[in-house]
């Protein structure tokens, strides 16, 4: 392979000899689905205890070579992020926000030990790919077109060592992967499953950090949600068992008739997503008071039937925002008696997608551009 500088960063690029031909990749953006398509390079970063962060490069994307004794693979020393790039109508391609999900994957990544990344290099990183990619970044064909580009970086633990305590050897990647809408119902009401036999997180945990463990922790009861006809899991306080946290994968909004928008306040159990930062923003804009306090069970329950809760709805960023139509528990299914229309999360999910889009001003400079 021959080797450039991608300019403006210190990414070295190692192209792909065998990338993707155009008719094929345009085909696969037609209908990309989501994460079963990746695009032809990854950006790769590592980091040791002696030298620090080096080898910034763009190589092809391909299988990991791992020893067997990696310590990811039996500590589960790694974190990851979730981030979008989005086409305009004049062909620039930009992202979110992510200096809100570099920030965050420091935070992962001091409660997982392991080496913090720089801004720099997690912006660079994503720069640097799409400088190569681009042309994977899928073209709206409307307004109501939710095509992206999803980027995931990740880190995780390499050395060849068997022994409890924090990896020497430390490689951080991003791939990308075209994608369409998260629900294939779009903007349709989902049911949620509250899970009352599993835990999400616990006090003192990793529930604020995004490490795969919080995930594969959730997966038995995401099952118990498939079963019971549900599209995610909701989950309780580790505590008490009557504190809303979040689903496996996104936050909550409970919108009341008096204009508040209440979400349950970061504890170290829950996730700080960065559309749920946006929304209380966004929701402020529109004349909506928004709160962050702890909301009890009973309190959807007799909201609910009571009208005073007059929406519900998840927000992240694979998903963007998705109404919340029913509660499933094991003996009952608690559904919304006012509201109906979900106006709220509809008018909150579209001034939120035209600002990443490029559809209207950036009043707030939470884009960054990347190609």
């Amino acid at each position: 392979m021959w080797r450039i500088i991608v300019p403006t960063d210190r990414f070295t690029l190692l192209p792909s000899n065998q990338p993707t031909a155009d008719n094929i990749r345009d085909n696969i953006l037609q209908n990309p689905g989501f994460g079963s398509h990746f695009t032809d390079h990854m950006a790769h970063v590592r980091w040791t205890l002696d030298t620090g962060w080096h080898a910034h490069e763009v190589r092809p994307y391909g299988p990991l070579t791992l020893d067997p004794a990696a310590s990811v693979l039996h500590y589960g020393q790694e974190i990851f992020e979730g981030i979008k790039a989005y086409r305009h109508a004049d062909g620039s391609v930009w992202t979110f926000r992510p200096e809100k999900n570099a920030e965050r994957f420091r935070r992962s990544a001091r409660r997982l030990a392991l080496p913090e990344l720089s801004d720099e290099d997690f912006i660079g990183s994503l720069k640097a790919l799409l400088a190569q990619d681009h042309a994977w970044v899928p073209t709206p064909a409307s307004d109501s077109d939710e095509c992206s580009l999803y980027l995931r970086p990740f880190m995780i633990a390499s050395e060849a060592f068997l022994g409890v305590r924090p990896a020497h050897e430390v490689d951080y990647y991003v791939i990308a992967s075209p994608a369409a809408a998260y629900f294939k119902g779009g903007i349709d009401p989902v049911s949620i499953w509250l899970s009352t036999h599993y835990n999400r997180a616990a006090p003192g945990g990793t529930g604020f950090a995004k490490c795969g463990g919080n995930y594969a922790a959730s997966l038995a009861a995401q099952k118990e949600a498939s079963a019971n006809g549900c599209s995610q899991v909701a989950f309780l306080d580790a505590a008490e068992g009557k504190w809303i946290e979040e689903l496996g994968g996104m936050n909550l909004f409970f919108v009341f008739k008096d204009g508040r928008v209440v979400t349950p306040r970061l504890t170290d159990t829950i996730l700080e997503g960065v559309t749920r930062n946006s929304v209380l923003t966004l929701a402020k804009d529109e004349g909506l008071t928004p709160k962050e306090r702890a909301i009890s069970i009973d309190e959807w329950r007799e909201g609910a039937a009571s009208g005073e809760i007059t929406e519900v709805f998840a927000c992240g960023t694979a998903a963007v925002i998705t109404p919340v139509g029913e509660l499933v528990t094991d003996n009952e299914r608690i559904t919304l008696t006012a509201g109906g229309n979900n106006e709220i999360a509809k008018r909150i999910r579209t001034k939120l997608l035209d600002l990443q889009y490029g559809r209207s001003e950036d009043k707030y400079g939470w884009l960054t551009r990347l190609v």
